[in-house]
């Protein structure tokens, strides 16, 4: 049996790389800044049901139609044709229509305050037609009456322009409401006719479809005012959009909003994430679905050639991008970043996605990779998968061809990293292998344990990982700090002259996500957060790296008692100095000497005040987080990197990292029942059928322990319960035995209990009693 065995025991290219969008989080910016918008990003996208159809006819007839209607209102300009420009290749992004005003891109950062938020002259609104108390009761008496001409009239004016929407909607009519705090816009009002206009009569339903129309088509000169994004803000809300016959109007209206101006897009951002949260979750699915049915039309015939409007998705996927900006913004955010993931694309080349990504970056030829948060983690492990396989199969061919042209006899060894170790020499052993490959870190892992036959079908890489990890992370080893209170461990700040056992453990985790190994380690979130910072490592190796913004969250996340003391200091009503008596200083114990650090230059001598306590907390955190421990993380990411560099890593959010290295908390035991393979047994055998009655009724924690005692970790890889290759063998011994694991095959060994309590109590006994792994 082999030491892994569980027997229980009695007691995420460099030039493209820098223009690629990277996701933007943290505290919410100050008034006065205005960041701009970023597309990178982030369950599967709930958004893609294709709602009712048919309900509404279609409307793109009106776009050749409505040109040729005049309307008599003095304060407009007549309508100008919608161009549909001729595009030779689909993914090409084309210039953006006549009617749309072509302004050249200024850095937002680069303008000064005063030209950040222009004050544009507003124009004089029409006169509020009704307010929602008398709309809501035009709703009611048209119900019961049968008569909707009030409600008729009032939606054909109210969405016939800009400034009757403005009029409707707007809390104050001669207020600009020009902040980013305030859209001025009645919310509960918008909600109220959207939500009735849904159970209006068909012509009154294509009246404000026609009013839509003519709005967008309108000729727009000069900047747009803040009645202009409110319009947008409120037609982007229309619930009629979830239906493919009103596409082609939902299209033009992303098309607009996508190329407003940077400052534009920040008004809206904001405005964006005082929704609610039902309403912001709206918004995401529409948009989702929109894409979803541009690839895979039910019924293509309902939509232009693909030829006529590849502008479409682009256009939809940086109106995404805004709402995935408002959601980072929000402290928790408003949606989890996992659904604003689109599983459709798991079904498209993502390879060609990828490639056109690292070729033209984000210029005007669209990739997906421009927009990370809508690619799901399944497909990014795809991705970094292929991506591995291609750089393996190139460094195995360049090894091959080395070889021969020094008229060498090529072996296959030579295709693989081949580790030989000694078991009573793990990590010394394991750590002058990897120093003396090291060129070989991205070939195809293989390990051999010195003294023992076998062959590495991939049960003894697995094994390697377990026996190393254990050993590493083991807290009389000193590299890790094991935190009770957070269950987690953290980088150890004591000193030392040599780091290179920190690269190891980067390269372990580089290796395991390479080769597709889900390890049992458990770091906090902001760990990954500084894996990824920068994702891609510099050219210039005097940048540090590892180094991130930090907050009492993070902190949190480890050390939650300090965490909880210094928000204590923060909200102190009493006079801090006097009080606590304390100074810009931290204190250390470093085996056995208590060791003082300034947290700024002459700290010893500034006492904490209530004027600066923010700034000693801030400084405090990023001492313990970043500054104690730079040389241990540097290491750490420079081994990590040593693998995993690929451009790959910039689609990834911290979260994801995570889980492609430790796999998913989630379980399913229902899709480990379908994905169980047997070896003995039958799965209508009865102590088969005992084992799922058992362990269905298992709660969580009982559930994660049989997981960690068969596999090695409590945690499910990124492709689920059915990259686990679970199996349940038959192991003909007395029933007085308890269940064996053979964790590095993820395999269970069964006695033939004969009754469902017996089986019960031997299954509890054995997974509550083995040996745990990287845990104190």
């Amino acid at each position: 049996m082999s030491e892994v065995d569980r027997v229980p025991s009695p007691a995420a290219p460099p030039a493209v790389a820098a223009t690629a969008p990277e996701e933007k989080k943290g505290k919410e910016p100050e008034r006065e800044k205005l960041p701009p918008i970023v597309s990178a990003g982030a369950g599967a996208t709930a958004g893609l049901d294709r709602g009712s159809k048919g309900q509404i006819s279609t409307f793109s007839s009106f776009i050749s139609t409505v040109n040729q209607k005049k309307e008599a209102a003095e304060n407009r300009s007549s309508p100008t044709h919608l161009v549909f420009p001729n595009i030779k290749n689909v993914r090409d992004l084309p210039p953006i229509c006549l009617d749309v005003r072509q302004k050249q891109r200024i850095s937002i950062d680069a303008l000064s305050s005063e030209m950040k938020t222009p004050v544009l002259p507003e124009p004089i609104l029409p006169v509020q037609p009704k307010t929602m108390k008398d709309f809501l009761e035009d709703v009611e008496k048209a119900k019961s009456s049968g008569d909707w001409k009030t409600v008729h009239d009032f939606y054909l004016t109210m969405f016939d322009s800009f400034p009757e929407l403005n009029a409707a909607f707007k809390k104050d009519a001669s207020a600009s409401f020009n902040t980013i705090e305030d859209s001025g816009i009645n919310a509960k009002f918008v909600n109220a006719v959207y939500d009735a206009l849904l159970n209006t009569p068909q012509d009154i339903q294509k009246t404000v479809l026609k009013g839509i129309i003519n709005s967008l088509l309108r000729e727009w000169k000069g900047p747009r005012t803040k009645d202009d994004l409110r319009a947008y803000f409120i037609l982007l809300q229309n619930p009629q959009f979830n239906n493919t016959s009103t596409y082609v109007i939902y299209a033009h209206l992303l098309r607009q909003i996508a190329t407003l101006v940077e400052a534009d897009h920040h008004f809206l951002v904001h405005w964006f994430k005082k929704l609610s949260q039902k309403r912001f979750k709206q918004l995401v699915e529409r948009l989702l679905q929109f894409i979803s049915l541009r690839l895979f039309p039910a019924k293509p015939e309902e939509f232009p050639p693909i030829s006529k409007c590849s502008w479409w998705i682009p256009s939809a996927s940086k109106v995404l991008a805004l709402l995935n900006t408002a959601n980072n913004l929000v402290h928790p955010p408003l949606i989890p970043y996992t659904d604003f993931y689109n599983s459709t694309l798991d079904h498209i080349d993502l390879m060609e996605e990828y490639h056109t990504w690292q070729s033209f970056g984000n210029s005007h030829r669209f990739s997906f990779c421009q927009y990370p948060f809508v690619i799901s983690i399944a497909a990014k492990k795809i991705i970094i998968q292929r991506d591995s396989e291609q750089q393996m199969i190139s460094i195995a061919r360049q090894s091959l061809v080395d070889k021969v042209s020094r008229r060498q006899r090529p072996d296959m060894n030579m295709l693989f990293l081949n580790m030989k170790v000694r078991r009573t020499h793990l990590v010394s052993d394991s750590l002058d292998e990897l120093t003396r490959k090291r060129a070989d870190l991205k070939k195809k892992l293989k390990v051999t344990f010195v003294g023992e036959a076998g062959l590495d079908m991939g049960g003894l890489t697995k094994e390697w990982f377990l026996l190393l990890i254990r050993q590493i992370f083991h807290p009389d080893y000193g590299m890790f700090m094991y935190h009770k209170d957070s269950y987690c461990h953290w980088f150890s700040s004591f000193k030392c002259d040599n780091y290179s056992e920190f690269r190891l453990v980067g390269i372990l985790m580089g290796l395991a996500v390479y080769n597709s190994i889900t390890l049992d380690i458990r770091f906090p979130p902001c760990c990954y957060k500084k894996l990824l910072s920068p994702p891609i490592v510099p050219n210039d190796q005097s940048m540090p790296v590892g180094i991130c913004s930090v907050t009492t969250d993070d902190l949190c996340q480890i050390m939650p008692e300090l965490a909880h003391g210094l928000s204590e200091l923060l909200s102190y009503e009493g006079n801090v100095e006097e009080d606590f008596y304390s100074t810009f200083q931290v204190f250390q114990e470093e085996f056995g000497i208590i060791k003082s650090y300034n947290l700024k230059p002459g700290g010893d001598k500034i006492p904490v005040t209530n004027q600066n306590r923010k700034e000693y907390v801030q400084l405090y955190i990023d001492f313990l987080l970043n500054k104690s421990i730079y040389k241990q993380f540097a290491a750490f990411y420079y081994g990590f990197h040593s693998v995993c560099a690929s451009n790959a890593l910039m689609l990834l959010r911290p979260e994801e990292v995570e889980i492609l290295v430790c796999g998913s908390p989630e379980l399913d035991m229902h899709a480990l029942q379908r994905s169980t393979q047997y070896e003995g047994y039958a799965k209508t055998d009865l102590t088969i059928r005992y084992f799922w009655d058992v362990v269905l009724g298992f709660p969580l924690d009982l559930q994660k322990k049989l997981l960690h005692f068969t596999t090695g970790s409590d945690r499910v890889p990124v492709g689920g319960m059915a990259d686990l290759n679970f199996k349940i063998s038959k192991n003909e011994t007395s029933t007085n035995w308890l269940p064996v694991a053979h964790t590095c095959f993820n395999q269970l060994c069964l006695p033939p209990y004969k009754s469902k309590k017996d089986l019960k109590q031997k299954l509890i006994i054995g997974i509550s009693n083995s040996e745990g792994f990287g845990l104190e």
